[in-house]
Parts: structure tokens; C-alpha cells; sequence
């Protein structure tokens, strides 16, 4: 067999040039461990958080998502993700999300009605071969529909759609100031329940409120199907495909994402919303 033999001075030579290249990297991003946490232990409820404090990192997997045009702006804490027509987040995943039966989804949006199409404010493609491609999302309709004091937004979960729309309205969601919205989805009873600002919606029906599969309350929610996550668009976008005429980018602020893997309670939920998390 042949020896190769590495003289003192190549050797010297090589590391020299390692040490070089290595210090010409350029930093784009802050280092791991430089960016917003929040306490949860491992393996926690808290399965996603992306605080957008200035980047789109999720702090559970020290990931950062596929920017697409974001910009950041003031937030209800720190800096807050701006959007637009043209931006939006894809992240590889939602991490340990798609294991749960039991769901929450939180965060904090300011908004103006916006002209035309619907703006989807986050989306849990799938890998089903279904026309919208999304496992869950949330939509906010056009002004023809939503004002600054009545909002028309849609749900989907499971291809079984959720509306807020006409007489139904969720009230001030896009009056141009910070709300906070939290979905929790609770699998012992197969229902939804929405906040808004600490304060749950009351009065719904059942239409609103109960997830079904197959006529039957539908139990733990399955996400075996998900695949990647988008913040700020429509599921088309984390899938390599072009959305659908109809269907916009996010055009408002988002602050303090978060997926947890359980149904949050009331007070947990009031907690979010009292220290701006």
C-alpha cells in the first residue's frame, strides 16, 4: 500500500489556508442560541415558536424558514413579521405539531382590510392530493366582505371549512391594531374554540365548532399527511406549486407564533394575551 506523507511545512500551509477561508465566511443569520425562547421543556406542548423578532428562526428547533421578501417592522414585542403580495415563510416542517390530537394554534396579527383575493394567513400543506393542498389554514376574505369593524375569515381543517362570514363576522380582527388570536382544538370533545384578545367567541354554531369525520365527532385531529409549514401564504408555496388565482399572500403583521400540541385552557390562554406572548 502507498504512504502518503504530509511534510510540516504543506501541513502548515493547509491549515493556514482552513483557518482563512473559514474566517471570509460570511454570518447572514445570528448565531444558534442568539434569538427569542420561551420556556418548554423538551418534548413540551410548545411544538413551534417563531417570535419574528427580526427572523423567521422557530427557537423549538433552532430552524429558520425559506424567506421569501419578509421584512420586519415593530411588533407587540420586539420586532413583528411584515408582509406582503410577494412574501412569505416556508419552514422544512412543524415539527413534533403533526403528532398531536389535541391542538392549539397562537399569535398576535394587525391588519387592514385588503382590496381583492383571499389572504392566507398560515398554512399546514399535505401531501394528499387535494385542490387547496393544505392539511389546515386560515384565510382572511377581501373588503368586498371585511371591514375594519367585522372581519370575514374561513378556517379549514381536515377539508371541513369553518366561517366567519356575513352577520357572522368576527368584530375589530382588522381595524389596524395589534390582536391577539388563539384556535384550539380539543379532541375529547371534537370541538373548536376561538379567541380573540384573552376573550373566547361565544354564540357559535355548530358549524363553527365541531370537527367531524365521516358525520362522527372526529377524536384526535391526525396530521400524518403534513408536510412543511408556511406562514404568510397560501400551502402552495411550501409545495412547489402556483397557488390558485383567488388566493393571496398575507398582507398584514404577524408577532409570537406558536403551535402547541395540546388544547391550551382558558387561563393559559389569558396569560398569552396579558404579557404579550
Amino acid at each position: 500500500m502507498k504512504r502518503i506523507t504530509i511534510s510540516k511545512g504543506s501541513f502548515a500551509l493547509v491549515a493556514a489556508l482552513g483557518l482563512a477561508f473559514g474566517s471570509c465566511q460570511k454570518m447572514e443569520r445570528p448565531a444558534l442560541g442568539d434569538y427569542p425562547r420561551d420556556t418548554n421543556p423538551p418534548g413540551g406542548p410548545l411544538k413551534f415558536y417563531a417570535a419574528m423578532d427580526g427572523s423567521s428562526v422557530d427557537s423549538i428547533r433552532a430552524t429558520y424558514g425559506d424567506d421569501k421578501n419578509v421584512t420586519y417592522s415593530t411588533g407587540i414585542k420586539g420586532q413583528a413579521y411584515k408582509g406582503s403580495a410577494t412574501s412569505y415563510i416556508v419552514y422544512p416542517s412543524a415539527n413534533d405539531f403533526t403528532q398531536s390530537g389535541s391542538f392549539s394554534v397562537s399569535f398576535w396579527m394587525k391588519k387592514t382590510p385588503h382590496a381583492a383575493n383571499a389572504e392566507f394567513v398560515f398554512a399546514l400543506p399535505t401531501t394528499n392530493n387535494i385542490w387547496h393542498k393544505s392539511e389546515m389554514f386560515m384565510l382572511i376574505e377581501d373588503q368586498n366582505q371585511t371591514t375594519t369593524s367585522l372581519t370575514a375569515t374561513k378556517f379549514m381543517i381536515k377539508d371541513q371549512w369553518f366561517e366567519f362570514v356575513g352577520a357572522n363576522r368576527i368584530p375589530n380582527l382588522t381595524n389596524g391594531q395589534w390582536h391577539h388570536l388563539v384556535l384550539v382544538y380539543d379532541q375529547t370533545t371534537s370541538k373548536l374554540t376561538y379567541y380573540v384578545d384573552g376573550a373566547a367567541l361565544t354564540g357559535l354554531s355548530a358549524n363553527q365548532t365541531d370537527v367531524r369525520s365521516g358525520g362522527q365527532p372526529r377524536g384526535a385531529i391526525g396530521w400524518s399527511n403534513a408536510s412543511k409549514f408556511v406562514i404568510g401564504g397560501p400551502s402552495h408555496h411550501g409545495l412547489n406549486a402556483t397557488p390558485d388565482g383567488w388566493m393571496a399572500n398575507y398582507s398584514g403583521e404577524l408577532d409570537q407564533f406558536r403551535l402547541y400540541g395540546k388544547a391550551l385552557t382558558a387561563a393559559e390562554v389569558t396569560e398569552l394575551f396579558a404579557n404579550k406572548k
